[in-house]
């Protein structure tokens, strides 16, 4: 079949292009871009580090471009190579997906790595006994866990950038699946010896006490600041924070109430808090499971979603 001018430029010159390019070197630029580091991305692929240094002088043949360039600090990606991630993974993971064979799909002896979206919050209320059953009965499978906004996670659930989210109150287009995995409420946390440790909390004394917030999580705005908003309330707030890892040390050594989901509250029982209820209503919530339906029959992912489901469930009965 004779194709036009133009349509041999485009089509034929693809095939050119790409019949001269080694899809091995995707991977290497995966690895390199992911760690900055031409000897950790050989460790990374398990290649040596001369057969990495000479993947890196083919892709800036390749691109025309230097991608990784060395400064005071170590490597840097240049703007092109900070480009050509995101699209290098997600090809990758698009190859993985057509050449795993579903109906084969054995944990016991599967070698391949899972993106997940996990706050800090979710990861210490299920990444250890997760990785403890992992470790169990599938030694070959390793996570990859992000922790992204609620807009970010369902883009990435839409574009594939991740297998697998659990969140709580996400908005998804209906391609988007989900499942409930463990019920949760908000409670009112503070030192063991804190002046309002010591009788049940009132609306007066919340109100008067200042509060630590976590800026990032959606369960403090939803559950706590729009409730209080509706009786025309708010927290007295002296600190704001990204992530839950800095609370329970803040929180032991000040006289600052945080609230949080219970689930964590139990979790961090041993950093001498105390927990109290709130002083007002309100509503238990849901951490959800989300999937994009294309991967509906796709073995792997079933099978994972079920593991983490099952984990859920002991952290639940725990």
């Amino acid at each position: 079949m004779l194709h036009s001018p133009h349509e041999c430029r485009w089509r034929c010159g693809t095939a050119m292009n790409l019949r001269t390019v080694d899809l091995n070197l995707l991977v290497a630029l995966d690895a390199l871009l992911s760690e900055l580091h031409v000897t950790r991305a050989a460790d990374r692929v398990g290649v040596s580090q001369p057969a990495m240094s000479n993947a890196l002088s083919r892709l800036r043949h390749v691109f025309k471009d230097e991608l990784l360039v060395r400064t005071a600090a170590g490597m840097q990606a240049t703007p092109r190579a900070l480009e050509l991630a995101g699209p290098t993974k997600l090809i990758l993971r698009q190859i993985e997906r057509v050449l795993e064979s579903e109906t084969e799909f054995d944990p016991t002896r599967a070698e391949r790595s899972f993106t997940l979206r996990l706050s800090d919050l979710l990861s210490l209320l299920l990444l250890p006994e997760l990785l403890r059953r992992l470790g169990e009965r599938a030694p070959g499978i390793t996570l990859d866990v992000l922790h992204l906004s609620p807009v970010r996670t369902v883009e990435a659930l839409e574009n594939d950038e991740i297998d697998l989210a659990v969140s709580m109150g996400l908005k998804p287009s209906n391609a988007i699946r989900t499942q409930v995995v463990l019920p949760d409420r908000m409670v009112s946390v503070m030192r063991a010896g804190h002046p309002l440790a010591g009788a049940p909390l009132t609306l007066e004394a919340f109100l008067r006490a200042r509060h630590l917030k976590v800026s990032m999580s959606p369960t403090d705005l939803r559950f706590i600041d729009d409730v209080l908003a509706g009786d025309q309330l708010k927290r007295d707030v002296a600190l704001n924070v990204p992530h839950w890892l800095t609370v329970p040390h803040v929180l032991a050594s000040t006289d600052l109430l945080s609230v949080m989901p219970g689930r964590l509250a139990a979790a961090l029982s041993t950093h001498g808090l105390t927990v109290r209820e709130l002083p007002f209503v309100s509503a238990p919530f849901d951490w959800t499971l989300y999937w994009h339906r294309r991967h509906e029959g796709n073995r792997a992912i079933r099978w994972l979603r079920e593991l983490i489901t099952e984990t859920f469930q002991a952290v639940h009965d725990g």
